[in-house]
């Protein structure tokens, strides 16, 4: 195991998979809440079975992201299937991923449109179609499992987050323009395993109190399970399988659009910490397809007693790997109707 080290891990290494992850809680200048997500991938096309990738590429980029209007209750998800980089290097702490007219790849279409840039350590900038925004972390990274290295199940992972980054800039729903401030999440991950078939549940809270918590419960029938706490004063702690229990809650919402069910209310308890967390979503119509892969990613409600005093928060809840009778021929259809029919009408329009 390799010490990370900043600015150095900020950028890319050389792994099968690697993302960089952002969510966040908005505040629009309309007096309405919306929540957003941004997942930046970068991964070997030989090892990573990518949906619709039938690029001679060694290393692709693609990336995800989701705005949500809480209050209307509306999702707008948005799957980039190539991200091209362009003339920028991921070994420097720079990170940008960006498509250009000028690329030599540009017969693809010019389709893709995600940035993501670090000016200074921890100070980045993200935008997507439907929002730009400055983040700024004010606390150092959180360590997962003390050093930000894993093992779960022999699945070996590099991984630190930025629990507490302010946010501002605009959201775009329509042809409106909001300004919006809020907090967000960064999470930064790196490994030499494909996770095709991987399962996990996890949870990003931030609590009103200063406190914030990264909860993973990884695995099929045997999990690992951890807990990692980012206290007020930037000082961590950090609990694992025999020293938490998580357990879902009420029944799982199910898809009508894939079949699968999804546990979206969860009870995360921390005895040694004296804490309890109490999670549900804000939306359920919050899933995400990918091709032939299904997750659901959204925004959470938190209660929580810490220390015998109820403190209130915000997180997010992302759930990978629940059965789905979606398929391929679910993808193919989707595909027809989102994209190569549109590109047909526009063609015999002209």
């Amino acid at each position: 195991m390799k010490k990370i080290s900043f600015p150095r891990d900020g950028g890319a290494h050389n792994r099968i998979i690697e993302w960089w992850y952002f969510n966040g809680h908005l505040r629009g200048d309309d007096g309405r809440d919306y929540s957003f997500m941004d997942c930046l991938f970068k991964a070997d096309a030989k090892k990573v079975k990518i949906p619709l990738f039938k690029i001679p590429l060694k290393t692709v980029y693609f990336s995800h992201s989701i705005l949500s209007d809480i209050k209307n209750k509306r999702f707008y998800p948005k799957v980039d299937y190539v991200s091209i980089m362009s003339r920028q290097s991921f070994k420097r702490p720079l990170m940008f991923a960006e498509y250009v007219s000028a690329d030599p790849f540009d017969a693809l279409g010019g389709f893709v449109v995600n940035l993501i840039k670090e000016s200074d350590p921890f100070d980045f900038r993200i935008k997507t179609e439907t929002f730009d925004l400055r983040l700024k972390s004010s606390k150092p990274p959180l360590l997962e499992g003390g050093e930000g290295f894993l093992n779960l199940h022999g699945r070996k992972t590099y991984y630190y987050s930025l629990t507490s980054l302010s946010a501002s800039g605009q959201i775009y729903i329509g042809n409106k323009t909001i300004d919006v401030s809020g907090k967000a999440w960064m999470d930064h991950q790196w490994a030499n395993t494909p996770y095709n078939k991987d399962r996990w549940t996890w949870l990003s809270i931030q609590m009103d109190n200063g406190l914030e918590a990264v909860v993973i419960e990884y695995g099929n029938d045997k999990r690992d399970r951890l807990v990692d706490i980012s206290l007020p004063n930037g000082k961590t702690e950090h609990y694992g399988n025999d020293e938490i229990n998580i357990s879902p809650m009420g029944k799982p919402w199910k898809s009508k659009h894939t079949g699968a069910s999804y546990e979206l209310s969860w009870r995360i308890e921390v005895p040694a910490k004296r804490a309890v967390f109490e999670v549900e979503p804000m939306m359920k119509e919050q899933e995400m397809i990918f091709g032939a892969l299904n997750y659901w990613e959204g925004p959470l409600k938190v209660r929580a007693t810490i220390d015998g005093r109820t403190v209130k928060g915000k997180g997010f809840l992302e759930l990978v790997g629940r059965p789905s009778k979606y398929g391929a021929i679910g993808m193919l259809k989707d595909v027809y109707k989102t994209g190569i029919k549109d590109e047909l009408k526009k063609i015999f329009k002209k």
